[in-house]
């Protein structure tokens, strides 16, 4: 196995280019559980620890520039204030230890349909900064998504980095595992509210083949909340918000749960996320 330290960005697109087959590896907290249980073995790692702008974030106008070499830790301490629903999900994510290793770019790259900053980012209208020797792209994070462990990354092309609005609005994650800690999601939703275009974005996490938004609760909660009042939140708004979800998704039966289950959960983790992002934009 060959493994290769580019200095430079465009020094890895050009290794990309050339060994389509190298794995990208920066935090490796996916990728080296996959080769020290033996389910691959790449003829090249392409590390790209030594990618500086990969580790940087800003404000560009009104958008935030994230690389895709930062990390949860960074993400919670750097940006908690201005992405609320990420920063909660990054929380969730393993150990104190993962977390400083774990990047953004690596839990996008994995495509996994359990990946904790994926609803989040599905909630808020994220897109995905691809590059290869060829230019730039950017993907809105909903069609980022193919398949489990998918994604329409091109084998030439490595992650740059994620572009997100600040929060406008309240946003909440929330998850459901097999135990409180250090655990992969059973089911996980993220929730937005945008009060200045009077939107609800959605995110829905290991209940699907690939992580997706649940559009029609989404439609049916931005006519439906009372934004003109800031009035309590009617239970039965609530109530159908979740059933909605629910709906929006297509979970399995594996060894973390049933997809039963997970329908269930998903219902109850959306009722509860719309009641506190309501009540915190209420105040």
């Amino acid at each position: 196995m060959d493994f290769l330290t580019p200095p430079t960005w465009a020094d890895a697109l050009a290794i990309r280019a050339e060994r389509p087959d190298a794995v990208p590896i920066a935090g490796g907290t996916d990728v080296m559980v996959e080769l020290n249980f033996h389910r691959r073995r790449p003829g090249v790692l392409l590390d790209l620890t030594r990618i500086g702008d990969l580790t940087t974030w800003s404000l560009d106008g009104e958008l935030l520039r994230i690389g895709a070499g930062v990390s949860y830790t960074r993400i919670i301490e750097e940006l908690g204030d201005r992405l609320p629903g990420l920063a909660m999900a990054a929380r969730t994510v393993g150990s104190p230890q993962i977390r400083n290793r774990g990047t953004l770019g690596g839990n996008l790259g994995s495509a996994s349909p359990a990946g904790d900053g994926h609803p989040p980012l599905l909630a808020a209208d994220a897109h995905v900064e691809l590059a290869s020797v060829r230019g730039t792209r950017l993907v809105p994070v909903d069609g980022f998504f193919t398949g489990p462990k998918r994604s329409v990354l091109a084998p030439d092309e490595l992650i740059a980095a994620v572009w997100v609005r600040p929060a406008d609005g309240p946003e909440q994650f929330s998850k459901i595992g097999t135990r409180n800690a250090m655990v992969i999601a059973v089911s996980s939703f993220s929730l937005a509210l945008h009060p200045g275009r009077r939107a609800v974005g959605t995110g829905i996490g290991s209940a699907a083949p690939t992580p997706r938004r649940a559009t029609d609760a989404e439609l049916y909660a931005a006519g439906e909340l009372p934004w003109d009042t800031l009035a309590a939140l009617e239970p039965g708004v609530a109530r159908r918000f979740g059933e909605l979800v629910a709906e929006a998704a297509s979970p399995i039966d594996d060894v973390r749960g049933t997809a039963a289950y997970r329908r269930h959960a998903l219902a109850v983790l959306a009722r509860r996320t719309l009641t506190w992002a309501w009540r915190d934009l209420c105040g």
